[in-house]
């Protein structure tokens, strides 16, 4: 008899724990089958650029300002989690990118956005810590040419590839350097904005300025090759942030589109579907589970005249379902 009493209650013990495991599990995935929530941003003229998420559902939004805004999952409010200081020398902030395989959060640092030239001042890239928001890494673009980095990607490597808008350059950061590497330049390039890998490790990009998304092809030794226009099933305006969602698959801001659309590419061809639309001037994107969120930059209010100096009001990340099966 006490032999069947203790075996019933290493039992319950065990089934208790493993209600606890289940229990804890649910707990921390909740975030990612939750409802679609928009999420404020605390601050005043923010002019949210990039947006990017971790494994855990943390969101991390980048401003005009400098500052790097972060929402905890399930929360409503983007709260300041990294200031601009001496020491980090943010600037206006463009990418954002959240690298969880080396707990690092990058970000595009820039020369004041629509601003007057600042002697001195150069376009970096900077690696904040996930854990703690100290500063990590910090590199520069070389000096000579006008810069804005605009956005970031991680390959399978962990070599940090960067888009410069402003001279057609596509940069790269290898594990453990100490200095960026120039991949490729030229003409066509100028407006190279989003950037992101496919599951088997091919590179996009996006054109801000010609409206085009393109595959990056490389040699066998990985240097560049040049680029392939994508033939698209319909017209993309001004496409900003890009992000892979699984396969040749990827969500694209759609700045002067005011839209997210998902791009499935196959072959030479990209099929364009809009999954949200009416945004106020949506440069970035990300996804956290089933469900995107979208930056509206309202940029409208920095550089139209009929704007200009008036109040933007309340900026707002907004949430919205993801087609099923992304």
């Amino acid at each position: 008899m006490r032999r069947i009493q203790a075996q019933r209650s290493r039992w319950s013990a065990a089934a208790a724990g493993l209600l606890l495991a289940a229990l804890a599990g649910c707990a921390a995935t909740s975030h990612l089958t939750a409802e679609p929530r928009d999420i404020a941003i605390n601050g005043t003229r923010v002019f949210p650029e990039s947006i990017t998420s971790d494994a855990d559902g943390n969101i991390y939004v980048s401003s005009n300002g400098g500052t790097i805004y972060r929402a905890t999952p399930g929360a409503t409010t983007a709260e300041p989690w990294i200031v601009p200081s001496e020491q980090n020398g943010l600037l206006s902030l463009f990418g954002v990118l959240a690298d969880d395989r080396h707990g690092l959060l990058w970000t595009c640092s820039n020369p004041a956005f629509g601003g007057p030239p600042q002697p001195g001042v150069v376009s970096s890239i900077k690696g904040f810590s996930l854990s703690t928001g100290q500063l990590e890494k910090s590199f520069d673009f070389p000096a000579g040419k006008p810069t804005a980095c605009n956005d970031l990607a991680v390959a399978a490597d962990g070599t940090l590839w960067a888009t410069d808008t402003a001279s057609g350059r596509i940069f790269t950061v290898a594990p453990n350097a100490s200095a960026m590497t120039l991949f490729a330049e030229g003409q066509d390039l100028v407006g190279v904005d989003g950037i992101a890998f496919a599951d088997d490790g091919t590179l996009y990009i996006n054109n801000v300025r010609q409206n085009l998304v393109q595959r990056v092809n490389r040699a066998a030794h990985g240097s560049y090759a040049g680029l392939t226009n994508l033939t698209l099933s319909q017209p993309v305006d001004g496409p900003d942030g890009l992000r892979p969602v699984g396969g040749h698959r990827f969500l694209q801001a759609e700045g002067t589109g005011n839209r997210v659309a998902l791009v499935e590419v196959e072959g030479d061809r990209a099929k364009i579907t809009t999954i949200r639309d009416g945004l106020d001037s949506s440069p970035g994107v990300t996804r956290v589970g089933s469900i995107g969120y979208a930056t509206e930059g309202k940029i409208g209010y920095l550089f139209d005249p009929a704007l200009q100096g008036q109040d933007p009001g309340e900026f707002i990340i907004r949430a919205f379902p993801l087609p099923e099966g992304l």
